[in-house]
């Protein structure tokens, strides 16, 4: 049944489609008809289905219980936002950047503003980049802690989603505090942020930070992670190899689960990441369980930078002096920064004007639903879910 309550469209195939995945290269063995065709059976996920953290359609094509294709339709989100932004000027864009991954704002907001100031010629005051770290890092915990609880619903589990909810509370509150708003801040700024930080804010987001490490974090591990049955669902399924991730562009977790420790912080400093220690955790198999494990020890490093910038954040203002009206050189420029699940990318090119003639976004789940057929041939529909769900699907950047 679908969420609708209308009962999900099954098809009997006449017969096995040539473009589909063979017994050899999806270890499935197709029905055999009384006239002696394969028979499969199409089934179709959504476009509303829980699993999915948005609206996503998923064309599922299956041996009995076993997955040999899947096609995911995307775009039911798409709201034009490459188009809308052509009408704007620079400084408008970077709030409303907040509605593509909007579970982590504060992400889209750096990778907008650092391409405009650097076509602009802006530098951004000190203080203002070390709290750019700061609340990257802060989105960073609060997104990957939402996964955390969310994929353990996918997969069966309820309490640990209410112990998610419970620092997830506690880490709006913060930011609802330093920005004004709890999920699409218009924090930054063009040339630096909106409002600076007080010392009182700064004392309770280090006892959130003692919190997340030493009594959520075993919690967390204890609850679901270390659990025999979300081992069970999710160690060896939707495995992907180190050049399959490479050749479909996957990023963040999904990669660095391949065992490819590449992280644009440590490759490809940005800010000023480059004057921070921290290590890039990866996993060994490329599964699902990887990739959940690359996230959980992420938190831990977020913690870690986000302590070491309350030891060196600067005095000094937040907002550098730039012109109400932007009219950068006309260039180009691809700015990237690490979001919580992979590069996010804004190639951004001015024509001289006040507009933009053209902004390109690159949203990593939009790479990582393309693994589906990938990811999932040969499993079962519950391996379905496992495997999208570990994506940490945002529709609303992958439509855009």
């Amino acid at each position: 049944m679908s969420d609708s309550g209308r009962p999900v469209r099954v098809e009997a195939g006449p017969a096995l489609a040539p473009h589909l995945p063979t017994s050899n290269d999806a270890g499935v063995v197709p029905t055999i008809g009384p006239d002696g065709e394969r028979k499969l059976m199409t089934i179709n996920l959504g476009p509303q289905h829980p699993s999915t953290h948005g609206v996503l359609r998923l064309i599922v094509t299956v041996d009995g219980e076993q997955i040999v294709h899947v096609v995911p339709d995307i775009g039911y989100l798409h709201r034009n936002f490459e188009k809308i932004v052509e009408r704007w000027s620079y400084p408008g864009i970077v709030p409303f950047s907040d509605r593509n991954d909007y579970i982590a704002a504060i992400t889209n907001e750096v990778a907008v503003a650092l391409a405009i100031e650097k076509l602009a010629g802006i530098e951004v005051p000190p203080r203002a980049v070390h709290l750019r770290v700061l609340f990257s890092e802060l989105q960073r915990i609060l997104s990957h802690i939402l996964f955390y609880g969310t994929y353990g619903l996918d997969l069966g589990a309820f309490t640990p989603f209410l112990y998610a909810f419970r620092e997830r509370e506690w880490g709006y509150t913060l930011m609802e505090k330093a920005t004004g708003a709890r999920m699409l801040y218009a924090y930054n700024r063009v040339g630096g942020l909106r409002n600076d930080v007080s010392d009182e804010w700064l004392a309770d987001l280090a006892k959130f930070l003692d919190f997340v490490e030493h009594k959520a974090m075993p919690e967390y591990m204890g609850l679901l992670i270390d659990n025999e049955i979300f081992r069970e669902r999710t160690i060896g399924v939707g495995k992907l190899t180190q050049e399959q991730a490479i050749a479909w562009g996957a990023a963040g977790p999904v990669l660095r689960a391949t065992g490819i420790p590449w992280d644009l912080r440590k490759n490809a400093p940005y800010l000023c990441y480059d004057q921070f220690e921290f290590d890039v955790p990866v996993g060994t198999n490329g599964d699902v369980y990887d990739s959940t494990m690359v996230r959980m020890r992420e938190i831990l490093e977020s913690v870690r930078i986000i302590r070491q910038v309350l030891k060196t954040l600067p005095n000094g203002p937040v907002l550098a002096k730039v012109r109400p009206t932007l009219s950068p050189a006309a260039g180009d420029y691809y700015s990237r920064v690490e979001g919580p699940r992979g590069e996010v990318g804004v190639f951004l090119i001015s024509d001289g004007t006040t507009k933009p003639y053209r902004l390109k976004w690159r949203a990593p789940t939009f790479c990582h639903l393309q693994l589906t057929p990938l990811m999932a041939a040969g499993g079962k529909i519950a391996d379905l879910i496992a495997v999208v769900g570990s994506y940490d699907v945002i529709m609303g950047e992958c439509d855009r």
